[in-house]
């Protein structure tokens, strides 16, 4: 029976176990690979400390730093993937959960779900093979790359105007592609403040169909989905924010998700609506989604489940 089970590979998982084994937390931990979804970015420009990484070099760095500190306390269970999350059966002495993999099961007293998840990848010709050649899903890793550039968002929710917001800061024009004819998923305040910036422009009611280029991205196809015309939008960037998809279906009907099917978590110490259970990273209903905020969340949950288990909580 471990104290904690810590579930994910990723920037929250990995500073969990660092944390966990730095209070001798006896720990098994539970990943599919080490990294994140940040492996696929070629160069991070906001993980602190570190001016710049590409992702593969960052995922090292991760596994590093926790085997540096795993020790005794911490069980690295490393290309594992956890299947299912389960309470200890009824009557069982020692309480828990058991965590069921692809190869094995473990029983500990607490979890950390730190699963994240994976972005909904823009369906259109030529986006795949792109894909790291200027179509990217995160504006935070890649954005300053694309300074004095003319780029596209597609998606017209909160994570859209976000990313076009933080683009406008260096990029020398940049479009907004939404299938809707209004901004109904996007907050009235932020819609206003993005679409005022000269440097924005929006098309609606429009979809990508075909990404062009040669090594690089060098333009989209837009479809009007009411007319059906074409156009072709110049672009050295495609930034695609059309939603994630939580990986969470191994706690599913074990703790409250949120309509997008995240685990909602108490912000202050990221528990879950079973105690017992934690959540952080990709994976919660956190307002914001990156890399540092995923490891801090981590961190603030192990500190909770260190008092947790004290039994002062």
């Amino acid at each position: 029976m471990y104290d904690l089970a810590i579930i994910g590979g990723g920037p929250a998982g990995v500073a969990a176990g660092v944390y966990a084994a730095r209070k001798h937390l006896e720990t098994i931990f539970i990943a599919g690979a080490i990294g994140g979804q940040s492996t696929e970015s070629s160069d991070i420009q906001n993980w602190i400390g570190t001016p710049h990484i590409a992702g593969p070099e960052l995922a090292k760095a991760f596994e590093a730093h926790l085997r540096e500190y795993a020790g005794d306390s911490v069980n690295l269970k490393i290309g594992e993937r956890a299947e299912r999350v389960e309470r200890a059966a009824e009557g069982s002495p020692t309480g828990g959960f058991q965590i069921q993999t692809e190869k094995s099961s473990y029983s500990a007293k607490t979890v950390l779900v730190a699963t994240g998840g994976s972005r909904k990848k823009l369906q259109a010709k030529g986006a795949a093979e792109f894909e790291n050649k200027g179509v990217t899903y995160c504006a935070s890793c890649d954005g300053p790359l694309f300074t004095d550039q003319d780029v596209v968002v597609v998606g017209g929710g909160n994570a859209g105007f976000e990313t076009a917001a933080q683009l406008l800061a260096y990029a020398k024009s940049v479009t907004l592609v939404h299938r809707g004819s209004d901004f109904l998923k996007a907050d009235a305040s932020t819609v206003k403040t993005i679409l005022d910036n000269s440097k924005m422009r929006t098309i609606k009611e429009s979809e990508p169909v075909e990404v062009k280029g040669d090594n690089f991205v060098k333009s989209i196809i837009i479809k009007n989905r009411a007319t059906g015309a074409l156009t072709e939008v110049p672009a050295a960037g495609i930034f695609v924010e059309i939603g994630m998809i939580p990986s969470t279906d191994l706690v599913k009907g074990l703790v409250e998700f949120d309509e997008w099917g995240r685990i909602k978590v108490d912000g202050k110490s990221q528990r879950t609506s079973t105690p017992g259970i934690w959540a952080a990273g990709d994976c919660s209903d956190g307002l914001y989604h990156q890399n540092n905020i995923a490891a801090g969340d981590a961190v603030k949950a192990v500190e909770d489940i260190y008092y947790y288990l004290s039994g002062a909580a």
